[in-house]
């Protein structure tokens, strides 16, 4: 989550180094997702720093250029929910539960729904239905048409197949899960699928070449 200013500059350059966009500032009529990303990282900052009086009708405003960007590239995707390093593949339907989270490098096609279900437990109290989503870790590929759904949890560096439906946990880290249920099928995870742009900026931050 973003919570300084620090942190929304790291954001902001993890992404940037994701999608592979060589300007830091969209251009006209181009980069409509780079450009969705920059809005949806922007209203995070404000959300989570920003308080003073000032700040709400510049809030405003980004929150409904978000809404609007949002629904012309089909996203649904709320607020503190991806870490830094987001590589949004294509516009399309993205649909994504508030509750979710997800970490560091994740890079997410087309299609793709990471959904909750409700608890057994809240089944049976009346008037009360919270539902239970997925905890996905870093460095994670979602291929196009995943479904990604209930109370799991998605280990670091796993690769999850085109139209698989992910409805248990994967706690073993670096392989590739697919299928409909998914199941692992491979030992390759996703490191050479993309940049790990966290990894990349901390390196570089370092002195450390990759």
């Amino acid at each position: 989550m973003i919570r300084s200013e620090e942190d929304y500059r790291f954001y902001l350059e993890a992404d940037r180094i994701a999608l592979d966009v060589k300007l830091k500032r969209p251009r006209l009529f181009q980069d409509e997702i780079w450009k969705f990303q920059r809005l949806l990282r922007k209203v995070e900052y404000m959300e989570n720093c920003k308080k003073n009086r000032l700040d709400k009708i510049g809030l405003l405003r980004a929150r409904f250029n978000l809404q609007r960007l949002s629904v012309d590239l089909g996203f649904t995707i709320p607020r503190n929910v991806f870490g830094p390093g987001l590589s949004i593949a294509h516009r399309g339907s993205i649909v994504v539960a508030p509750v979710v989270k997800v970490g560091e490098n994740c890079r997410i096609h087309q299609c793709v729904t990471i959904g909750t279900i409700p608890s057994v437990s809240a089944l049976r109290a009346p008037g009360r239905v919270p539902s239970v989503a997925p905890t996905i870790g870093n460095n994670v590929f979602i291929g196009p048409g995943a479904v990604i759904v209930g109370c799991i949890e998605i280990a670091d560096g796993i690769a999850i197949g085109a139209n698989s439906y992910v409805a248990k946990s994967f706690r073993e880290p670096n392989i590739t899960v697919a299928g409909c249920p998914a199941k692992k099928v491979s030992d390759k995870g996703s490191e050479y699928l993309w940049p790990r742009a966290t990894e990349i900026l901390r390196a570089r931050s370092a002195n450390i070449t990759l």
